[in-house]
């Protein structure tokens, strides 16, 4: 895993130039996905302001809704007639449980059906960037999922979809999936505190492949331990996610951030994190 200091853009797919510091839509409707939902009109300013500051890649999901408010509504409503350079990906696999959040995992035969549920919500003819979301909260592997990208392989194949990503899944996944078609980019856990599966990273560097963690800030399921950023937060006069999100931009090149929020301020904090510049000695700290 490389350390310099990062560059600012990444070509997705070999075509698709972005911001490597995105965002991701998950915490639009609200914080958690048993949380208290958030006011829509709040949700279009963030998504608004995001523009503003020069995102150009945005990451959702149809299943990212929450009491009548949903991610891709309010990407539609905020954005649509979308600016020319904005990449939106999403992700198909998980269904929505009886409580309302995402506890089970399509088949092969529903995959179209979810495409086409995003493809109508975010008021688009074709998707540039969708993973396969695959399996739980668990460590990724353990499961085939051949049958699956095939099938958005297909949709690809159609025009309905431009790339294909897979998310949540080890190396043998990852090979699987490259057996069927190309794969723009991979979405899995990983930040400065939690670093399993640097064997997929390692994969995606040596193949051009964006690495676009999810949970780029722990996400609440291995959150961020201030302490043990303390001394490189007061160098910078920083914060901790502002640091954990400079050094994932200085971990890989192929790495893209997409910081979630449904804050304004946490919003501002999120994108400045690209003007930090983490020294040597900062990356040694981060990493003991």
């Amino acid at each position: 895993m490389t350390t310099d200091t990062p560059v600012t853009t990444f070509l997705l797919g070999g075509d698709l130039p972005v911001h490597r510091l995105g965002f991701g839509a998950m915490r639009l409707p609200t914080g958690t996905f048993r949380g208290a939902v958030r006011d829509p009109e709040t949700g279009v300013a963030v998504l608004r302001r995001a523009i503003e500051l020069g995102v150009d890649h945005i990451d959702t999901a149809w299943f990212y809704r929450w009491g009548g408010v949903a991610a891709n509504d309010l990407i539609r409503t905020a954005l649509s007639p979308y600016p020319d350079d904005l990449v939106i990906a999403t992700k198909v696999g998980p269904l929505l449980g009886d409580e309302g959040v995402p506890s089970h995992q399509a088949g092969p035969e529903q995959l179209r059906g979810l495409v086409e549920d995003n493809l109508r919500s975010l008021g688009l003819d074709r998707l540039d960037l969708v993973y396969l979301r695959v399996g739980g909260m668990g460590d990724p592997g353990g499961e085939s999922i051949a049958d699956r990208f095939a099938v958005l392989a297909a949709l690809r194949e159609e025009g309905l979809i431009r790339h294909l990503g897979v998310s949540h899944v080890d190396a043998a996944q990852l090979a699987e999936a490259r057996a069927i078609a190309p794969v723009a980019a991979v979405q899995n856990n990983f930040h400065v505190q939690d670093r399993g599966g640097e064997d997929v990273l390692k994969q995606c560097e040596e193949d051009g492949i964006a690495f676009v963690p999810f949970f780029p800030l722990g996400g609440g399921l291995r959150p961020l331990d201030p302490a043990r950023m303390a001394e490189v937060t007061a160098r910078h006069e920083a914060t901790p996610a502002q640091v954990a999100l400079a050094w994932l931009l200085a971990a890989s090149p192929v790495a893209l951030a997409i910081p979630g929020t449904g804050s304004l301020g946490h919003l501002e904090e999120n994108m400045a994190a690209a003007r930090i510049r983490l020294t040597p000695a900062d990356l040694a700290l981060l990493a003991a």
